[in-house]
């Protein structure tokens, strides 16, 4: 067979030359914003930071007994003030008990309030930001209005107010009450963005072409401007959450907040100040593990806003 019969073999019965198998560059194919931000993280050593500190409190919020096997509530007077040993690596309290246990096990009241707090700040923030941002007009007026009165109110006054009011009842360890008082008071930078990101998306073609298509304002709201205005608003929940666990410990500190029971950083801190001079480390250990925590979230929080802003790149 000469070469000439072999290319028409191979070509078919249509007569048309083989065409080689293209091999597409995978670094060829057009990446999405989430994409990009990735790849943006996976070079930030402060995201990589923040997410081990991240993840080693919230192991000590769920699984607390992989980090100490002490109970906290384990007290005796005969221990009171003594220093670190190998049983208590950060020594004991005025009250006898161990201050590491109460510090790991104090992550977990801390942690579930700041993410419940901030889950409720979330949702209140996303209905007002939504329907402010797509509806626009007079519904646009009222609700930005009304963010802009409750934005207004001092919030640790306010903060102070509500939660007093909501944790009347002595039997209550006030988690409710510090939750539903920072979600309710928290939400309004949440809602501003959302609001100027709908506003932002709800001009694009792709929404233009639902509309004309049929399509409703559940679906456009739901299906195509919340999933391209949702980045932004889950940084500032992120950088929201550190702000809330700051919070629950200020108002712990101030007895208006965890009480009872409860176990928390912020009880620790406001138990440990009258004896400061006498013993500094039931004092001293609290306040770094809720510093590392609010900087960890924080940090996170700055890392990922700056990985999905184009304008930073």
């Amino acid at each position: 067979m000469s070469d000439l019969e072999a290319v028409a073999a191979a070509a078919g019965p249509s007569g048309t030359p083989p065409t080689e198998p293209r091999h597409v560059d995978k670094r060829d194919k057009p990446r999405s914003l989430a994409g990009d931000a990735w790849i943006d993280l996976r070079r930030n050593k402060i995201f990589w930071f923040a997410s081990i500190l991240v993840v080693i409190v919230l192991l000590m919020a769920i699984f607390p007994s992989l980090f100490t096997s002490a109970n906290p509530r384990d007290c005796a007077l005969s221990r009171q003030h003594a220093g670190p040993s190998g049983s208590a690596f950060f020594g004991y309290d005025f009250q006898g008990c161990d201050v590491y246990a109460k510090t790991i096990y104090g992550a977990r009241a801390s942690i579930e309030v700041g993410v419940l707090a901030t889950l409720l700040s979330g949702i209140i923030g996303l209905l007002f930001g939504l329907g402010a941002g797509y509806f626009g007009s007079w519904v646009d007026a009222i609700l930005s209005r009304f963010i802009d009165i409750v934005l207004g109110i001092p919030f640790l006054l306010a903060a102070i107010v509500l939660a007093k009011r909501l944790s009347s009842n002595p039997e209550s360890n006030g988690i409710v009450a510090v939750t539903i008082t920072l979600g309710v008071l928290g939400w309004t930078t949440a809602a501003r963005i959302m609001r100027s990101s709908v506003i932002a998306s709800k001009n694009q073609d792709y929404v233009a072409a639902a509309r004309m298509l049929g399509a409703g304002p559940a679906r456009l709201m739901m299906r195509h401007i919340l999933p391209n205005s949702i980045a932004s608003f889950i940084v500032v929940l992120t950088i929201l959450l550190g702000t809330n666990i700051a919070s629950e410990a200020t108002l712990s500190f101030l007895g208006i907040g965890l009480k009872g029971d409860a176990i928390s950083w912020g009880i620790a801190i406001s138990e440990a100040g009258s004896y400061v001079r006498t013993a500094p480390e039931p004092l001293i250990w609290p306040s770094i593990f809720l510093a590392a925590t609010v900087l960890a979230f924080i940090m996170l929080g700055d890392a990922v806003r700056d990985a999905f802003d184009p304008k930073l790149r």
